[in-house]
Parts: C-alpha cells; sequence; structure tokens
C-alpha cells in the first residue's frame, strides 16, 4: 500500500477484501462518501498499484475433515538449515517459516484426525538439532488472506504502463 492511501482508502480496501463483489453504492453508503467518490478511489488503487486483482476464494469442503496444528520448534545453533531440509520430507507440513523469539521456526501441520498429530510431533522431536516443540491446536479461522495473490509494486506499475494507464 503507497503512503497517499488515507484512512477512507484503508476502510474501502478492507470492505472490498472482506466482498470485492459488493456494490459501489452499498460501498459509498458505508464510507459516507459518494458512489462516485467510490470508483474513483478503486480506480486510482488499481492504477497505483495497490488493489492487483481480484479473485474467487473458495471455503473449504465441509466433508474434507482435517485438523490444523501450528508447532513452534525451537533449533540449536547452527543447526537451522539441516532441520528444514528434514522438515521438507513431512507431507503433512504445509508451511514452515522462519520467525524470531522463543523459536526459530513456525510450521502449519495437517492431518486427518487430531491423533494423528501425536506421530508427528514425537518424530519432530527426534530430528537432529530440535531442542523443543510446542504445539497449538487450530480451533476455527475466522478469516484467511493468504491466498490473495499479491505482485510487487514494480511489476505492477509495468502493467499498468504497457495497459497506457500510467506514466
Amino acid at each position: 500500500m503507497t503512503k497517499a492511501n488515507d484512512a477512507i482508502d484503508r476502510k474501502l480496501l478492507s470492505l472490498l477484501q472482506a466482498n470485492a463483489r459488493e456494490s459501489t453504492t452499498t460501498l459509498a453508503r458505508k464510507l459516507g462518501i459518494a458512489r462516485t467518490t467510490v470508483q474513483e478511489r478503486i480506480a486510482r488503487l488499481q492504477r497505483n498499484g495497490t488493489i492487483s486483482g481480484y479473485s474467487v476464494v473458495l471455503r473449504r469442503d465441509p466433508y474434507d475433515q482435517y485438523a490444523e496444528v501450528v508447532v513452534m520448534i525451537g533449533v540449536t545453533h547452527r543447526r537451522q538449515k539441516p532441520v528444514v531440509e528434514l522438515l521438507r520430507e513431512f507431507p503433512e507440513i504445509k508451511l514452515c517459516q522462519t520467525v524470531n523469539g522463543d523459536h526459530e521456526l513456525l510450521c502449519r501441520i495437517k492431518v486427518a484426525q487430531l491423533e494423528d498429530i501425536h506421530p508427528v510431533l514425537e518424530a519432530l522431536t527426534e530430528i537432529p538439532g530440535v531442542e523443543r516443540v510446542k504445539s497449538i491446536i487450530v480451533l476455527s479461522t475466522n478469516f484467511d488472506r493468504s491466498q490473495v495473490d499479491t505482485a510487487p509494486a514494480a511489476v505492477l506499475r509495468a502493467v499498468a504502463m504497457d495497459q497506457g494507464e500510467a506514466g
């Protein structure tokens, strides 16, 4: 988001993230501004690269049951790279990130049943270089913006210039 975006832009972006199909009339009413102002702001946000596109986000199939667990992993000094390579071998680990704080790695694990997590956690503790493992069970997801594709601003500006929208 560029610095030129003000509080109304941020509120507009929040509303669009919640429902990109919301009519400009409804958005204008929620923001307390004119419909044409909403249209102009959306066009500007698209031109400056703040809005890079719109997509369809599918809900999880209610019959596709799984349990999700967030795992924090503490790693001994200079052992992170080999630990990460061994973590790649776990198909249950869907995401692995380096973080700061008391633990070095954060992993998101998905298993068919909650009781399936125990063998995975046991295997994690046996990896050379893993000092500690802390697990947190995900009870529900309130919102998920991880599927939103964000292109670098330079790429968006180049596309806009090619389309004659910037320059």
